[in-house]
């Protein structure tokens, strides 16, 4: 689990979200150096034909949480992704049950990655999530563009990622870090994956709106999920999570700031059905 003086440190970085663009260019520079050097590097060496997957993958969520806010209920929310060598990329989509006025009926998010190796403990991955919603509430952007870069560093059985997320049409960073551990449960033949997560954001433009309104948050969450085989090809997780926003304000122009309502805390219970092939 993450420390308290871990987690104080994360939610401490708000001072630090002006220089955010100028990191993200460096840190995204320096993955794409060595995206580069890779291919160099590959396309000197004869390789094998690379294999190639799909998986689709319908899920099934009690509750739509989003960074620490409610963004709407029960929803079904099925992905699915292409995967070739060290890329990806995917759709994942989200359909509530039950209309409500803070979620986009339907959201559909394109996303992408490569992971760049470093060593068998370190790899470094850059990314790109296009959040698109086509009935977007009043007042709330229809499309914006959150390109990310990732560090993963797995030491005595966990894996830890620190992430740092840009969105360029709400003009602001994401800070996060996930803890992650696999528990082997060998006895029935699955795993107990757990997961601890927290993190800040700062959006300068978080409304389509003039004046510009900030909005700006803390968030953490816990949970775990156990993976079940159900052929070779396909598995059933279910997990459960719990979700908490907090510190949510929203501020236009010289006005005073805003506490957000739908930053909360919620119970989540998850389940995923995974096909492969």
């Amino acid at each position: 689990m993450l420390s308290k003086k871990l987690v104080s440190i994360l939610l401490d970085w708000n001072p630090f979200i002006t220089m955010s663009k100028k990191l993200l260019s460096l840190i995204l520079a320096a993955a794409c150096a060595g995206v580069v050097g890779t291919r160099a590097q590959e396309a000197a060496t004869p390789t094998e034909t690379p294999e190639y997957s799909v998986t689709v993958a319908p899920s099934f969520v009690s509750q739509y949480m989003f960074r620490g806010v409610r963004l709407g209920g029960a929803s079904f929310q099925p992905y699915v992704e292409f995967d070739s060598s060290n890329w990806g990329l995917g759709v994942w989509s989200s359909f509530p049950f039950k209309a409500e006025d803070t979620v986009s009926d339907p959201e559909l998010d394109v996303y992408g990655f490569y992971t760049v190796t470093i060593n068998d403990s370190l790899s470094v991955v850059p990314g790109f999530t296009w959040y698109n919603y086509p009935h977007a509430v009043e007042g709330a952007y229809e499309t914006t563009f959150e390109p990310s870069v990732a560090l993963n560093y797995t030491v005595a059985g966990v894996k830890l990622t620190p992430k740092l997320y840009y969105d360029l049409v709400l003009d602001g960073a994401t800070y996060e870090l996930t803890a992650a551990y696999a528990l082997p449960l060998t006895a029935i033949g699955t795993e107990l994956d757990f997961t601890a997560t927290a993190g800040t954001y700062l959006w300068k433009d978080s409304a389509d709106a003039d004046p510009k309104v900030k909005n700006w948050g803390d968030y953490w969450q816990v949970g775990a999920a156990m993976p079940f085989k159900v052929t070779a090809k396909s598995t059933l997780t279910v997990g459960a999570a719990y979700v908490e926003g907090r510190n949510n304000y929203y501020k236009s122009g010289t006005d005073h700031k805003e506490e957000n309502s739908e930053a909360c805390g919620r119970g989540v219970v998850t389940v995923t059905y995974a096909y492969t092939f």
